[in-house]
């Protein structure tokens, strides 16, 4: 009987201990022991994680964007902007804060795009609405340190002065033409409009009357003083000097320019300024030559090492 119990009792301890070898070598993969740690101190694997489930159950915070609030130096945060009252005026705003800031004396801000800081000349811009400039800095023949001015004498509608940085230079417009305040460059005189400086004032020609059929061709008149010019009436009543090129005149019975020698009337106009010899050569000029001859290479000394002569065996037996 003790017998019996005892094989049972064994039988017993030998499922026990089979048991837990098998939970142990099924459990195995499942713990690791940490590095630097004691065989005792074991930890999980890390639960893998699902950003996108987390992001849907506690959603990140979003920074709320702070409108801005323009005024009136800075309609955006930044950028250059003009002043509403004084054209060469304008403020550099940069994260809403303006600077302020002044073109040049006799330039205008530029307030076509925001991104670009550039002062201009008067004449580009217009200043009808903010018409306000600051003091003038006036030197000699320039009414301000920069820009184009009339000159100051009346009458004298044909020259004008330049003036940079408070420095002039005087400039004289091409024949028939007088310099435009209004625009800074020279034109018509019709077009100008200034006292003294319009075609009756500047030319002593008087467009002739003639009918409404010829006036809309813009009729052509000899300038009674100069063979080289002549008058252009446009609708036959505001006549405009033009001129033809060195050694031509104009023809009356043509109305159009040609050779000096070929109109009786005006064949030596050149001969106190241009001989014979440079006529011909104005009106038969030489023809250009199309191809052009390279200079001949000048060669430097060679920077490459001298190549070793080659003496051959019977050369060599011979000086022997």
């Amino acid at each position: 009987m003790a017998l019996l119990k005892i094989c049972i009792f064994a039988l017993s301890l030998a499922v026990v201990v089979q048991t837990t070898i098998g939970q142990q070598a099924k459990y195995r993969g499942q713990f690791r022991i940490g590095a630097g740690h004691p065989p005792s101190q074991r930890h999980f694997p890390p639960r893998d994680r699902d950003p996108v489930g987390e992001a849907a159950v506690v959603p990140k915070r979003k920074q709320e964007a702070v409108e801005y609030e323009p005024s009136e130096e800075c309609p955006e945060a930044n950028g250059f902007y003009p002043d509403s009252k004084q054209c060469d005026k304008y403020y550099a705003c940069l994260d809403g804060v303006p600077t302020e800031r002044l073109c040049a004396d006799g330039m205008v801000f530029n307030d076509y795009t925001p991104i670009e800081e550039k002062c201009d000349l008067p004449y580009n811009i217009d200043c009808s609405k903010r018409s306000k400039l600051q003091t003038p800095q006036s030197s000699q023949h320039c009414p301000r340190k920069n820009g184009y001015f009339g000159h100051e004498k009346p009458g004298i509608c044909d020259k004008f002065y330049f003036c940079v940085d408070g420095k002039f230079n005087m400039i004289t417009c091409p024949q028939g033409l007088v310099f435009n305040p209004k625009t800074g460059i020279c034109t018509w005189p019709d077009e100008v409009g200034v006292t003294g400086c319009k075609s009756e004032d500047i030319f002593e020609f008087t467009c002739p009357k003639v009918n409404e059929s010829i006036a809309v061709t813009h009729p052509r008149y000899a300038d009674p003083d100069d063979c080289q010019f002549f008058y252009v009436c446009v609708n036959g009543d505001l006549p405009r000097r033009n001129g033809c090129k060195l050694g031509q005149v104009f023809d009356e019975d043509s109305k159009n320019c040609d050779w000096a020698r070929k109109v009786p009337d005006c064949a030596d106009w050149y001969k106190d300024r241009l001989t014979d010899a440079e006529l011909d050569e104005l009106e038969n000029p030489k023809p250009k030559s199309t191809t052009t001859k390279r200079p001949p290479r000048v060669r430097g000394p060679s920077r490459r090492k001298p190549t070793p002569k080659v003496v051959k065996e019977e050369q060599q037996e011979e000086e022997v």
